[in-house]
């Protein structure tokens, strides 16, 4: 409870600290082209309302010709402030309500010059239509301590019923202002979730294309390669060592066909699966590349500890890597090496030229792997040399090499 009793009192006692104490930062000014031409026809209005406050005092008032030029400044100036700083605007024009009836005439029943009192109104107006209703609140009950001070002999409470008027006007404009903004607000998240429902139903219907096709046709393919050795008699034993790896890479891919179908299911984009690959398994993955029939030759020196986004992408681009040069290059030599740094992981796979079709095809391979590296920060370069069909690509991270 200890704790509670002085939020308590600075959720009080805040608008009263805001009006009185806090600094105030500007508003900002509107953006519209017309503001252009009137802001200084309004400063020239200004102008001349001083310089008419001036004469009336001057007229009216025995004072010193400098007290009368501070007075009527202190007339306009808080209508121009108000419109960037409409507190403090509101701290001035109070002031000057205080000064404004030095050696007023005792026979005037407002002490104060025509345009001291509209300038005040306006600058209370201005006030309510940008603050809470609360700050406006306190704003109004200060007004009246002038008011009642000093023009007792008049009609204080029409003044105070002028002031109050002034201010509700503004607090209900300032209550329509904020209510467009929420619906406009709401409006924009009520878009956001739409365009959120449509990616979420576009994602539900890839996973089932996926799913109806080619999840179907992976697990043909690893039942075929499991029931081949049952079905087709007098099989020699190399070929049921590669039906079985057929069958096995099926059903990994099968996994992992199962893993990006949650992925694309769940709303939030993640799925409940286990650790996704990184450096650990890079010599799995050439293992897995030999046995299929590449020739691989691995330069992987100890790379020490890099980040987990930075291990799956070298990942999936050696894995992709690996794949076009089976695939358009299966009879030449492959070359896998990995180079750590401080800031930085570089990979490169180089493949023999055997024939005139050895870079990537027309597929998303090449498009997938520049767009991993990309997304670190790095880049990924894929094209023929003088002999061979080279991948590069640098990974950038931040955090340092063990």
């Amino acid at each position: 409870m200890e704790t509670i009793g002085p939020v308590a009192r600075r959720n009080a006692t805040g608008p009263i600290r805001r009006l009185l104490v806090d600094r105030e930062a500007a508003r900002r000014g509107s953006r519209r082209r017309i503001w252009v031409y009137l802001a200084p026809l309004g400063l020239f209005a200004l102008a001349g309302l001083g310089l008419l406050a001036g004469v009336d005092l001057s007229d009216t008032r025995n004072l010193p010709e400098i007290v009368i030029v501070i007075l009527a400044v202190g007339s306009v100036l808080p209508v121009a402030v108000t419109f960037r700083w409409p507190i403090w605007a509101w701290r001035l024009a109070l002031v000057m309500m205080f000064l404004g009836v030095m050696n007023a005439p005792p026979k005037e029943a407002w002490p104060w010059n025509l345009v001291q009192i509209l300038g005040f109104l306006f600058v209370l107006g201005r006030l309510a239509v940008t603050q809470s209703t609360v700050v406006t609140v306190w704003a109004i009950g200060l007004s009246l301590i002038p008011i009642l001070l000093f023009a007792r002999d008049a009609n204080a409470w029409g003044a105070v019923l002028l002031l109050v008027a002034v201010a509700a006007l503004g607090d209900i404009l300032s209550r329509r202002r904020r209510t467009r903004e929420l619906l406009a607000e709401q409006e924009e998240l009520t878009e956001l979730e739409r365009a959120r429902r449509a990616v979420l139903e576009e994602r539900a219907r890839i996973a089932r294309e996926m799913h109806d096709v080619v999840a179907h046709h992976m697990s043909m393919i690893a039942v075929r390669a499991e029931t081949a050795p049952y079905r087709l008699t007098g099989l020699p034993e190399p070929a049921r060592e590669e039906l079985a790896v057929i069958a096995v890479a099926a059903r990994a891919a099968l996994s992992d066909m199962r893993r990006l179908l949650g992925a694309l299911r769940s709303e939030d984009g993640t799925a409940p699966t286990a650790p996704q690959p990184g450096l650990a398994e890079v010599p799995a993955l050439v293992e897995t590349a030999r046995a299929a029939g590449l020739d691989v030759t691995f330069e992987w020196p100890d790379l020490g500890d890099v980040p987990e986004t930075v291990g799956l992408a070298a990942y999936r681009i050696l894995q992709e890597a690996l794949a076009n040069a089976a695939r358009h290059a299966p009879d030449g030599p492959v070359t896998v090496a990995g180079r750590g740094f401080a800031d930085r992981l570089e990979l490169e796979v180089r493949n023999k030229r055997t024939g005139a079709d050895v870079g990537p095809g027309g597929g998303h391979g090449l498009i997938g792997m520049r767009e991993r590296a990309e997304l670190l920060g790095g880049e990924l370069t894929a094209g023929p040399d003088r002999f061979d069909f080279v991948v590069a690509a640098r990974l950038p991270f931040g955090e340092k090499l063990q």
